[in-house]
């Protein structure tokens, strides 16, 4: 399964995480990347990508110039510095024109450039206190801004995870000056933006994740945590402009991901007087409160007596929910619990059309294994329908 994991642990702007992610490429294709950003036809916009050195870290600094100027001055740029002389107040609307008509990038990618791009234009209208479409703002307008988020969007594209794992991002602390005055840290939008996302301040005095960072962050994660236990086959180091006491980087590993393992709680109790029928419902009742899984087997109890063994596997955060359904519909006085690793495949949801309609199916990956398997609801109504055995089925389609 290939993995991306991201460390924002100081933060992350667009500039950087674009020098990131490029850094993790080999040399010819970094720089057949690069010519291919240029060549992209953003008006008046120029990709210089530089060999910096940070706290003794080798990394890429992605230089954006927009009619030969660089924007924002001494930060990773930053979309709130930006002088009026040269930008006229760009709307949601001029930004789609500029994606969807004149980009030359897949339509996937046009796809995740404009969703960004509403995650900070939510933002700021919130911020404002106006709607997406009445707010016409320089801050996402710009086109350095614009060429940041295309930028990313189609590395991962060309990267192609399975998955994103971002850190907890550290957002920096202090105040930040912008064109409306002075602004905590996080500034405002960037704070609306990382809602639910675990993000930390510290004692870094300074603006380390900029709005651009954050919706980008937040688009292309697919969960947020430490690194998960993966092989690594590159990294990337992308640097910001600003200089502070650690290394101004966002790091990027680019890697496999051995199925996963994680941990279950597995909850068991013995029953010999029960009937079947409330065992049903019993069982039912664990299902919908959330089990993984719920079981039975068949025991001898205490004088030979034939009973049944209920178990059930459910996440470890369900642990007291479940033990108050078993007591409650089952008659047992006592219950065990043991904790349980368990190594998963990688589970994926698809869809096949058919000569015989559209029929799901599971795709499972990890331990040198891949196998696909037919949605069993799909592939029995087709059958019955059709008058046809489940094995004349999945030989059909």
């Amino acid at each position: 399964m290939k993995t991306v994991y991201i460390d924002a642990s100081m933060g992350a702007a667009g500039d950087m995480l674009t020098a990131a992610l490029l850094d993790t490429m080999s040399g010819e294709r970094k720089a057949d990347f690069v010519c291919r950003l240029n060549s992209l036809g953003l008006p008046g916009i120029k990709y210089t990508l530089e060999r910096v050195e940070k706290c003794g870290i080798t990394g890429s600094h992605m230089s954006v110039t927009f009619n030969g100027e660089e924007e924002g001055g001494h930060h990773h740029h930053h979309e709130h510095e930006h002088e009026h002389e040269h930008h006229h107040h760009s709307s949601m609307h001029d930004i789609e024109h500029i994606v969807l008509s004149h980009l030359s990038v897949p339509e996937n990618v046009k796809k995740d450039i404009m969703e960004v791009y509403n995650l900070i234009a939510q933002a700021e209208s919130h911020v404002h206190g106006t709607t997406v479409d009445q707010i016409h703002f320089h801050e996402v307008g710009t086109m350095d801004a614009v060429a940041d988020v295309t930028a990313v969007c189609l590395l991962f594209n060309e990267i192609g995870a399975d998955e994103v794992v971002v850190s907890p991002i550290h957002v920096g602390s202090g105040t930040v000056k912008c064109a409306h005055g002075v602004l905590p840290v996080p500034a405002p939008a960037t704070a609306f933006i990382l809602q639910g996302c675990p993000i930390y301040s510290q004692d870094i005095k300074g603006e380390l994740c900029t709005p651009t960072g954050a919706a980008l962050l937040k688009h292309f994660s697919s969960s947020f945590g430490s690194m998960p236990v993966m092989s690594v086959s590159s990294i990337g180091y992308g640097m910001g402009k600003k200089d502070f006491e650690r290394a101004n980087c966002v790091r990027v590993m680019v890697g496999e991901k051995e199925g996963s393992s994680d941990s279950v709680c597995v909850l068991e109790c013995n029953i010999d007087d029960m009937t079947g029928e409330a065992l049903g419902f019993a069982q039912e009742a664990l299902f919908s409160e959330g089990a993984l899984d719920v079981f039975t087997s068949p025991i001898y109890m205490k004088k030979s007596r034939p009973g049944l063994m209920l178990s059930v596997i459910c996440r470890p955060q369900d642990k007291s929910r479940m033990v108050k359904c078993m007591f409650k519909h089952t008659t047992t006085l006592g219950i065990r619990v043991r904790m349980s690793e368990r190594y998963v495949l990688s589970r994926d949801m698809g869809e096949k059309e058919t000569s015989l309609g559209k029929i799901r199916f599971k795709k499972s990956s990890g331990y040198g294994v891949e196998r696909v398997k037919y949605e069993y609801d799909d592939i029995s109504s087709i059958a019955r329908e059709k008058g046809l055995s489940l094995e004349e089925v999945k030989f059909l389609i």
